[in-house]
């Protein structure tokens, strides 16, 4: 079911986040938008709306635990079933580890990591409840191995795919389906603009087509949901 449910959206920008939230709300969810800034909530928003869509945005740090309980307050007042909930923030600061400073680290690691916690727990609480619910982390290649210079990103990713897995072991039997999506490859958008032109077609993660994965997520049926799973380009090495 769609009409009258709620998806949360908890890391919007240009790239995966606008799309997951325009995806959602094609499909009848009134969505609930999460960033750490207005311009980026507005310009979803906007284009949510134009297509009729039904959608509200949050400014919210997400590693701030008062925030995030106020964004779930916003939820719960309008009385519509949290039916899918997708943790996309992340942090990222690429340094040597002989340069690299505690406060970048755990700057990184918050936002990587423990913002996950913040949001899945508060969803999963929810959902538990009502016996259903979809909960989605984004991960990245930095999920599986660390890299030189790499470190602040592998460090939150690791644990939040150990988040990840550990939330599914013990909510699945509740009806709730916990997923860790891996994106492997740099997502289309204007910042690797340049590069897409330097590849062949579709050497580059389409956002729009991340989301359509996603979705497929949300209404696998749970004789069968899916744990884990990565997306990449057909051009990318592994």
């Amino acid at each position: 079911m769609s009409a009258g449910e709620t998806a949360l959206v908890v890391g919007i920008g240009p790239g995966l986040g606008a799309s997951l939230a325009r995806r959602f709300a094609a499909e009848g969810l009134h969505v609930v938008l999460a960033a750490r800034q207005q311009a980026h909530l507005d310009e979803v928003l906007a284009a949510i709306k134009a297509k009729g869509g039904s959608a509200e945005g949050v400014v919210t740090d997400s590693t701030d635990e008062a925030q995030i309980e106020r964004l779930y307050g916003v939820i719960d007042k309008r009385q519509r079933p949290l039916a899918l909930a997708v943790y996309n923030a992340g942090a990222f600061m690429r340094t040597s580890i002989l340069d690299a400073t505690a406060a970048d680290f755990e700057r990184c690691w918050r936002v990587g990591c423990l913002g996950g916690f913040l949001v899945g727990r508060a969803a999963g609480k929810r959902m538990a409840e009502q016996g259903r619910g979809t909960l989605i982390f984004t991960g990245a290649t930095a999920s599986w191995r660390g890299s030189a210079q790499f470190f602040n990103l592998a460090v939150g990713k690791f644990g939040l795919r150990a988040l990840a897995e550990s939330m599914a072991r013990e909510l699945q039997p509740k009806g709730v389906h916990v997923a860790h999506v891996v994106i492997d490859g740099q997502i289309m958008s204007a910042r690797y603009a340049n590069l897409a032109k330097e590849r062949p077609a579709d050497g580059l993660l389409d956002p729009d087509a991340i989301a359509d994965t996603y979705w497929h997520l949300h209404t696998q049926h749970r004789s069968a949901w899916t744990l884990e799973l990565e997306v990449r380009p057909w051009v990318e090495k592994f």
